[in-house]
């Protein structure tokens, strides 16, 4: 697979196109190895509640212990990688998420297995704010959506490629193979970003701008409103990422193998709208709303065809709608917040908007599978369509370009200072 590449322009340095794509490059394989690592339990789920004795339920839980901990673990993250460094607090995660990965593949009984997830999202938890730390720190603000839309893309490279070798392998050397196999990878891209990483532009945007308080931050409503879009769009891709491996098999019959390529489709439609959404945010200088409504209303109309249709075939075409039309909205969510935000606060802000993803995979995959249980898994599915209405109705809520971000936070500070003033 060709190396992600930044498009070139004459009016860019050299050197600064070879540390946006070297960065690029590091962090795509990171965020990738991040995305196989939590993906994998999807496709051992059926293995894992056949060996430990466990309904759907308990399944939909097993996922749900890693983002508990992976959404508590969002903030402070974002204080880390503000405090000490996005490139340190990377390397922390990747290592610490590495042991973890292939410590899942000892797990011996339930309450192990979800101890070690919980510990495997705490890993985690960390990494994102700290990514985006990184990727801040070494481009400019008017490439910075289209840099992230490719590194971002990683996430639905690794839905094509995760199934696609690991489903064999899970069926030749069982489940546990593949917690090993992962964590391996890790190790070797935690070497690459240790010794490859460039180091951070010059600074120029923001230099003498002042940290923002955390409770200023937090108390930011914008940021939570942008959380929600996240919710909202997590909804959608970890129902369908957690579920339908499980639904090809107990409906159709479908093998773990053919499952793995069935699930490649939607996933290679995903990068791609990854990327353009990316692109698209970029060209507009934010105006989210113009790419989120439209592409959540699509996804809307496409999940209610799916759980729909009888067929196979028709499952598979409108989940690759749906999702296709879904991901168009994910990198739109952070072009304003990271063009509107100061450098000091790329970290914990983005952490707040990502934390509202987390919820969501928190909450959707125990609720599907109760919903799975009690009626059927098409009921299941069909409690996504809530993910669609939330990001579109949101995504018209929020600010729509970096200066009215900036607005809304200084409004939110002036306010709280007034609030702490004594009384004339």
């Amino acid at each position: 697979m060709p190396a992600p590449t930044l498009p070139a322009s004459p009016e860019v340095p050299s050197a600064h196109r070879r540390t946006v794509r070297l960065t690029v490059v590091l962090l795509f394989a990171a965020w990738l190895v991040d995305y196989a690592d939590r993906l994998v339990i999807n496709l051992v789920l059926p293995s894992i509640g056949a060996e430990f004795d466990i309904d759907r339920t308990r399944q939909g839980l097993v996922v749900s212990a890693f983002f508990l901990a992976y959404a508590l673990c969002q903030i402070p993250g974002g204080m880390l990688a503000d405090r000490f460094g996005g490139r340190r607090v990377t390397l922390w995660a990747l290592f610490a998420w590495s042991v973890f990965t292939a410590l899942t593949g000892f797990a011996w009984s339930f309450a192990v297995l979800l101890a070690l997830r919980f510990a495997f999202g705490v890993a985690e938890g960390i990494f994102p704010p700290a990514a985006m730390k990184v990727l801040a720190e070494r481009t400019r603000t008017e490439e910075r959506s289209s840099a992230n839309g490719l590194v971002m893309s990683s996430n639905a490279i690794a839905a094509v490629l995760t199934p696609l070798i690991m489903a064999p392998l899970i069926a030749a050397f069982g489940w546990r193979s593949a917690f090993w196999s992962s964590a391996a990878l890790g190790v070797f891209v935690l070497f690459a970003v240790r010794g490859r990483l460039p180091d951070p532009l010059p600074r120029t945007e923001g230099a003498a701008a002042s940290r923002p308080p955390l409770r200023t931050l937090l108390r930011t409503g914008v940021l939570w409103r942008f959380a929600l879009i996240m919710f909202g769009y997590n909804t959608i891709i970890w129902g369908l990422n957690t579920w339908v491996p499980s639904y090809l098999s107990e409906e159709h019959g479908v093998s773990l193998a053919s499952a793995g390529a069935l699930l490649a489709i939607p996933a290679l439609g995903a990068a791609v709208a990854t990327v353009l959404g990316g692109r698209l945010a970029d060209r507009l200088g934010g105006r989210h709303r113009v790419i989120i409504v439209p592409g959540m209303s699509v996804a809307a109309i496409a999940l209610l065809l799916m759980v729909n249709t009888p067929s196979l075939t028709g499952f598979v075409v409108f989940g690759f709608l749906a999702v296709f039309a879904a991901s168009l909205s994910y990198m739109p969510v952070f072009a304003v917040p990271l063009s509107g935000l100061a450098p000091e606060s790329v970290g914990i802000g983005t952490a707040v908007i990502i934390l509202g993803g987390q919820v969501a995979g928190m909450i959707a995959p125990p609720v599907m599978g109760a919903l799975a249980d009690a009626f059927s898994f098409q009921f299941a599915f069909g409690f996504l369509v809530l993910g669609a209405v939330i990001a579109a109705v949101m995504a018209c809520l929020t600010p729509q370009d970096a200066d009215a971000f900036r607005a809304a936070a200084n409004r939110t500070a002036r306010t709280t200072r007034t609030a702490k003033e004594p009384a004339a």
